[in-house]
């Protein structure tokens, strides 16, 4: 077929006309289905899991980390310094309060308390004799004015008496005053000498303690105050924590602490808070937190690491969902709520409270009935939604329901 004749030209458009238009038809076929998909799409029903809004106590608690300590220490030191010659304890040995723990060398001290007992000996003679010498000092003064009143002594003989007289009486006062002094360095000898025992003498009310530290030998040569041994109490015991000023204003005296460590991961201790300081430090901004832990047992040793769970505060009837509930839409917290069909879904913006495990406390308005859980991001307000299959059974429920 020749394209130039008229005829086939014409026929040549035709058929490329009737072409189009099928094109055009077709095209607009899958359009409109392709439309009628989307709409229908939109509004098809998005499967969801819910679960109930609940009312009841939720508690905010806090963990820290913190460490042992003991309640009270005693560092034994002897008074007097010396060789040691024994030291009756060791580490983790128990001791009773004015226990003789450590023995020095008193060959020295024993020697200044013979000494001391010898000058007093010759003190106390001194004394004697200048005694003696006031007696006869006086009858001379008496018999010398009896004389000088009948006219026998003298007026000078009287005055030599007299001076004589007051001369033994000063002496005798340096005799009585030597021999005290003498007997004051014979206790003080006394003294030195019993230091050479050392006790553990401490003064709080319990009677039982043990030795945590031993820093000496024995055959060692100590000055005085040199420590000995360490003397701890474990019973209480105190436990120590930190914590920064969001935390310090739900503290206070009296407080239950709930107590774990690794040594005994499986058992868990009670103490109370029993001392707030009134200051943070400047390096770390935080207050220190003391704790009375019962430990009768003697379980649990200073410098410890614990775990301490406080409980902050609580709410006796809080609204209460889980936590996956929570969705963030335009930078706001919310849930949305199950209308009482289930058929169909409602955003609520939320304040968000005390979080407790996987519980969340919420506030706001209309916050009853049911809350989706799982497929909030494929919904928005107003969405229609399917509760899958598993909780098909789970009617709406208006009332109350309180945790325990």
């Amino acid at each position: 077929m020749k394209l130039g004749s008229p005829k086939n030209f014409i026929l040549t458009v035709l058929l490329i006309g009737t072409v189009t238009g099928l094109g055009l038809i077709i095209l607009n076929r899958f359009q409109d289905r392709a439309i009628s998909v989307n709409e229908d799409n939109s509004l098809q029903a998005v499967p969801v899991e819910v679960a109930q809004i609940e009312r009841g106590p939720i508690a905010l608690h806090r963990t820290f980390s913190g460490e042992l300590e003991a309640l009270s220490e005693f560092v034994v030191a002897p008074k007097v310094s010396g060789r040691v010659e024994r030291i009756n304890l060791d580490i983790a040995d128990k001791v009773k309060r004015g226990q003789v723990v450590s023995e020095l060398d008193d060959d020295e001290y024993v020697q200044a308390v013979t000494q001391a007992q010898a000058d007093l000996v010759v003190a106390m003679a001194y004394l004697s004799e200048a005694r003696s010498a006031l007696e006869i000092a006086e009858r001379e003064f008496k018999r010398t004015e009896s004389l000088l009143k009948r006219g026998i002594a003298s007026d000078s003989e009287f005055d030599g008496a007299k001076q004589n007289q007051l001369v033994k009486q000063a002496q005798l006062k340096v005799a009585a005053a030597q021999e005290t002094k003498t007997e004051s360095s014979l206790e003080a000898a006394k003294i030195r000498l019993s230091y050479t025992r050392v006790t553990a003498g401490w003064t709080d009310g319990d009677e039982d303690r043990v030795v945590a530290e031993r820093y000496v030998d024995e055959g060692q040569t100590v000055a005085a105050n040199t420590p000995l041994l360490l003397i701890v109490k474990l019973h209480p015991i105190v436990g120590v924590i930190s914590v920064t000023e969001r935390d310090y204003a739900h503290l206070k005296p009296g407080q239950l602490v709930l107590l774990t460590t690794d040594a005994y991961p499986n058992e868990q201790f009670t103490g109370f808070i029993d001392r707030i300081a009134p200051v943070f430090r400047e390096s770390t901004r935080q207050a220190r937190i003391e704790i009375t832990i019962d430990n009768p047992d003697h379980l649990l040793k200073p410098g410890m690491f614990i775990r301490a769970s406080v409980q902050m505060t609580r709410e006796t009837e809080a609204t209460i969902i889980p936590e996956q509930a929570l969705t963030t839409r335009d930078d706001r917290s919310g849930v949305f709520i199950v209308n009482e069909y289930g058929q169909s879904v409602v955003w609520h913006e939320v304040e968000v409270g005390i979080r407790e495990g996987n519980r969340v406390q919420v506030k706001g308005k209309g916050l009853s009935g049911r809350v989706v859980t799982l497929g909030q991001q494929l919904v928005n307000d107003g969405s229609p939604i399917k509760i899958t299959a598993n909780q098909n059974n789970t009617a709406p429920d208006h009332k109350k329901v309180d945790t325990p």
